[in-house]
């Protein structure tokens, strides 16, 4: 099995992680903040995949991008404090992510669920796990069969936007 089984041969525009309950303790750039191992892992996953952008899905400041500064916080999807969909859509307008085609999301039924409000077209290679083990062992093949082999190309509508994916050390 190699990293096209869970993309269909793409190169995807947009990656989407979730966050994490797992942070710092205080301000840092979004790349840096959510510390926990699942995050991680999508991480690994998504820049395996080498998108064009990658952002990160906070359940309280909803699309970051890695280079946003942020403070830590403590609002969970479904909170009264949470965004909800018409917040993130027009972030995503805002941020010109709405148009984008490919996308992969990648992480549990709240962020995926989430994300499909914006982009029904959405791929979502962790649909079908059974928790979060397996989650983590489909992300984990995910990168090792992607770094293995030359990404597909993309297939866009656009011009291309240059993105600096920050790579996660361990």
């Amino acid at each position: 099995m190699d990293w096209t089984d869970y993309t269909d041969g793409f190169r995807p525009e947009l990656v989407v992680v979730p966050c994490g309950a797992r942070k710092l303790d205080h301000r840092a750039r979004a790349a840096d903040m959510y510390v926990g191992s699942y995050h991680r892992a999508c991480r690994r996953a998504a820049e395996a995949l080498q998108p064009d952008r990658l952002v990160i899905l906070s359940a309280f400041h909803g699309l970051l991008d890695l280079g946003d500064e942020i403070d830590p916080y403590d609002v969970p999807h479904g909170h009264p404090d949470a965004v909800t969909a018409p917040e993130l859509r027009e972030q995503a307008e805002r941020l010109g992510l709405s148009a984008l085609d490919p996308v992969v999301v990648l992480g549990g039924a709240r962020h995926v669920c989430l994300a499909k409000t914006l982009w029904p077209h959405a791929h979502t290679p962790l649909t079908g796990t059974r928790g979060m083990g397996e989650q983590v062992a489909r992300l984990t093949a995910m990168a090792r069969a992607a770094a293995t082999q030359p990404p597909a190309t993309a297939k866009t509508r656009g011009p291309r936007r240059a993105v600096t994916v920050r790579r996660l050390d361990n």
